[in-house]
């Protein structure tokens, strides 16, 4: 295999890495020595992750630290000290006790990347409550699913989106029973069961302490998609918080006068395990930016917000690639020491780019919704093999498996394809999918959690992405259930069946493509697949409603009549077909 190493240099760096030595580190590397970094509730009463997220730094020395510091899209910009933001939470926590939001309901939060929705999701933590994050560019279908199967109690957002998104669908969804409007842009209701959260929270008491909270109680319900069925709930739990507090220190290397910025949406795993809870428990400054990415903007907030530690993803980085290095050197990025990227394998090219155009590569990273915080990574103290994972974290056993009728072997032959598999056990891993315990099950087996991801480990123990074993599509980082988009398409009145796939993307990886057969009395034509295209983004969204449409007369199915998407996937790259002896007869 051959692959580019770039040798780290040391003596760029301010401060030593956490994780200066990585054999040494993981050989003495035990969990609950990482738990004592995090103080727990006081006499004892358990673990929970507002407490370590905020309460612990606003009742000592770091109250009036920055902790959040907010950039309007429009030019505003509100600062958040450890203090305050405890707070702000405290009052939310006392708002939910008010409206009878119990320990382990759901609270819903569907909003871009305002003060509000960080405030929600802590003081719902602190509530005992159960914080689940919704992506605000999800059309109406997408979100009642969610708010459906996680049994919403209650749904923080704004005038805006409940108008456009949720008030349709609200009598739809029997377990919601409140709607808390929050932003500039809310307005006075009187719909049963719609308030104005501002109101509430200036009636609430800023005093609030947190329950007694078992390090098993489900904390978090993050959403992500497959390949049949509804999307699934992933359950995360208070202890979660470990794997979040020793990544953040080990894998982005977070030291306290640290300035970081995350550029990750909340309504994703990332904006909520790395744009929430990590930074603010190693008590360092966190920058939100609301805007949406622009070339320009982005680089006046690593100027001016003198970024020190910047995690982002492999679009946004192809992006800027485009504009050049030429454009970086305009800007004045002396405190930015270490790039990270997440959502999907970072090529090469980009790693490379990074130390051309910042003085610093890139550090890829993996983990997925499942592990609820990184497993595998590329260190600050360690040589980068671009287009590699990197290696485990201290506390993660990773290899490459293969399934057997018994179970799985590993596969120990170095640079040898199989699936990505991580030994049961770490602080962070899901508990559950929601209401869904045999679907759970099928992703264990051996003491093995099953990733779906197929990847190759070097002579060194450095890991390599290969592919996703499964039908789902990665586009921006964002990972799609081809079920969800076909389930839409076959709504409309013209349609009889559809199969939808990721087609590479030089940008975005990969955009969703739907491949769409005609009932009797519809023909192919422009106008009908701009209509499609148009239904479809309205019921979806923009990130999940497929980008192209092609018609078919018949797709490919087999013989029990489950559509081939390998088959289309296929045929549309020009690749070989593989095994089609399942295949139906004409298809």
């Amino acid at each position: 295999m051959a692959w580019t190493t770039i040798t780290k240099s040391r003596n760029q760096r301010r401060s030593a890495p956490h994780l200066h030595d990585y054999e040494s580190v993981r050989s003495h590397f035990s969990w609950e020595q990482a738990r004592q970094d995090l103080e727990g509730l006081p006499h004892g009463q358990g673990l929970n992750i507002a407490h370590e997220a905020v309460v612990r730094h606003a009742s000592g020395a770091r109250a009036p630290h920055l902790a959040i510091r907010w950039l309007g899209k429009n030019g505003m910009v509100q600062d958040y000290s450890y203090g305050r933001l405890n707070e702000l939470t405290n009052r939310f926590a006392n708002v939910l006790r008010r409206l009878g939001v119990n320990a382990g309901d759901r609270v819903f939060v569907l909003a871009g990347r305002i003060p509000e929705l960080y405030i929600a999701a802590l003081g719902t933590l602190k509530n005992r409550s159960v914080f689940s994050p919704l992506f605000s560019a999800f059309g109406p279908e997408p979100i009642r699913a969610r708010l459906t199967i996680g049994q919403a109690k209650v749904l923080v957002t704004t005038s805006a989106l409940y108008q456009r998104k949720v008030a349709a669908l609200r009598s739809t969804i029997a377990s919601l029973e409140h709607v808390l409007l929050i932003g500039e842009d809310r307005q006075p209701t009187t719909i049963d069961g719609v308030q104005d959260l501002g109101l509430l929270m200036q009636e609430a008491s800023p005093d609030f302490t947190i329950g007694p909270t078992d390090p098993e109680d489900v904390a978090l319900l993050h959403f992500t998609s497959g390949t049949t069925g509804t999307p699934k709930g992933a359950m995360h739990v208070h202890q979660a918080v470990i794997a979040h507090h020793m990544t953040g220190k080990y894998a982005l290397d977070f030291h306290e006068d640290d300035r970081f910025w995350c550029t990750a949406d909340p309504g994703w795993v990332t904006g909520t395990s790395y744009g929430i809870i990590a930074p603010l428990t190693s008590g360092i400054t966190s920058i939100v930016d609301e805007a949406e990415y622009d070339t320009e903007r982005w680089y006046h907030t690593l100027q001016d917000q003198q970024i020190s530690i910047w995690y982002t993803a492999p679009t946004a980085i192809r992006m800027m690639m485009k504009s050049g290095v030429d454009m970086v050197r305009k800007y004045d990025l002396h405190r930015l020491r270490f790039l990270a990227s997440v959502g999907e394998p970072l090529n090469p090219e980009a790693v490379l780019w990074g130390r051309e155009a910042f003085g610093h590569p890139f550090h890829d990273n993996w983990w997925q919704t499942e592990t609820g915080g990184i497993m595998i990574a590329n260190y600050a103290a360690m040589d980068i093999r671009a287009g590699s994972m990197g290696r485990p974290l201290p506390g993660i056993e990773a290899a490459v498996v293969r399934r057997t009728e018994n179970g799985v072997e590993v596969v120990e032959e170095p640079n040898a394809q199989g699936e990505l598999a991580l030994r049961a056990g770490w602080p962070s891993m899901f508990r559950g999918y929601w209401n869904e315990p045999e679907r759970y099950k099928k992703c264990f087996v051996g003491g093995w959690y099953l990733t779906g991801d197929l990847a190759k480990r070097d002579d060194d123990g450095y890991f390599w992405f290969v592919g996703r074993a499964d039908d789902v599509i990665k586009t921006s980082g964002h990972l799609i259930g081809p079920f969800e988009v076909e389930s839409v398409l076959i709504e409309h009145k013209a349609v009889a069946e559809a199969g939808v796939i990721g087609k590479p993307d030089p940008v975005a990886m990969e955009v969703v493509k739907a491949f769409v057969s005609l009932k009797d009395g519809y023909a192919p034509s422009e106008e009908l697949r701009r209509e499609l295209l148009g239904f479809s983004r309205a019921r979806l969204g923009a990130v999940v409603a497929p980008k192209e449409i092609t018609f078919l007369a018949t797709l490919p199915k087999t013989r029990s009549g489950k559509i081939m998407r390998r088959l289309l996937k296929a045929r549309e790259l020009g690749l070989p077909e593989g095994d089609t002896s399942t295949l139906e007869a004409g298809s």
